[in-house]
């Protein structure tokens, strides 16, 4: 269980992050012999910090998490949590299809200090209601955590009457729901948690479902802009106006326009993204 995050540092977290309106799910720089490249990462994670974004998704889809070893994983949250912990919130994609690795893994995080876990249901070999149940209650009993229902890279939805079932946990901060903002408004009327999880649709989240905010791609590219949508008063006009660059980014399978993106950016050593 938990070793190093006492119970009150991570109820006080918590009750930070439900608040959390802007969180990036960061993208993970490499070395062309494909080690992390920590400098252009310490880079982009400072520009976050310094545009108003206030969580950070690290080894996610987007931090291609799932091309990492649990060991380069774990390895990475608590390289973030070292070196910016103090200044933004650290969710850990300690999630997994095997129960006991998300138990393991999640395990590590907290003992090296993440704030919350991000956790998905099992994908490809999906599992049954009882097995959906019996997963979320092992792995939330690690500590605080966001689940995340993604349907189209799982192959499952996470049900409604599980969704409320979970909400009742201790350790259950929210949804990152990606099936859009009927869903959203359904779960918010009913007092659960939630952000966006799909950039295109964040601001209506946000300012018309009673979304917490959005876990978002683009924000790795335009911070600034994405605090204003999230942590400013409603802009259509700004919403709008972002949706060419949004639909670029996800012309192909996320992150293969935002590691392009990346690499013709200005951060000096962020040509060398993967």
């Amino acid at each position: 269980m938990i070793a190093s995050t006492s119970p009150q540092k991570l109820e006080a977290g918590a009750k930070s992050l439900k608040k959390t309106a802007l969180i990036t799910a960061i993208k993970t720089p490499y070395l062309a012999g494909g080690k992390f490249d920590l400098r252009a990462y310490d880079e982009l994670l400072d520009s976050q910090i310094q545009n108003g974004v206030g969580g950070v998704i690290v080894g996610g889809t987007t931090g291609e998490g799932h091309l990492m070893s649990w060991d380069e994983h774990i390895m990475l949250i608590a390289h973030t949590i070292h070196s910016f912990g103090d200044r933004i919130m650290v969710i850990g994609n300690t999630g997994s299809n095997s129960t006991s690795e998300a138990l393991h893994a999640s395990e590590q995080g907290f003992a090296i200090g993440m704030h919350a876990a991000l956790q998905i249901n099992p994908y490809y070999g999906k599992t049954s209601t009882t097995g959906l149940r019996a997963h979320f209650s092992a792995v939330l009993a690690e500590g605080p955590a966001i689940v995340y229902n993604v349907p189209g890279r799982t192959g499952q939805d996470i049900p409604d009457d599980i969704v409320m079932e979970l909400a009742a946990h201790p350790n259950f901060l929210g949804m990152k729901e990606c099936t859009g903002n009927d869903r959203i408004a359904s779960y918010t009327a009913r007092g659960v948690n939630c952000w966006s999880g799909n950039d295109d649709e964040a601001h209506g989240a946000r300012h018309g479902a009673g979304a917490a905010g959005v876990i978002s791609v683009t924000s790795n590219l335009i911070p600034g802009l994405f605090d204003k949508l999230m942590n400013g008063p409603a802009d259509p006009e700004l919403a709008a106006s972002l949706n060419e660059l949004i639909q670029w980014l996800f012309c192909e399978p996320n992150p293969i326009a935002l590691n392009t993106a990346l690499a013709m950016n200005t951060y000096p050593t962020a040509g060398r993204c993967a």
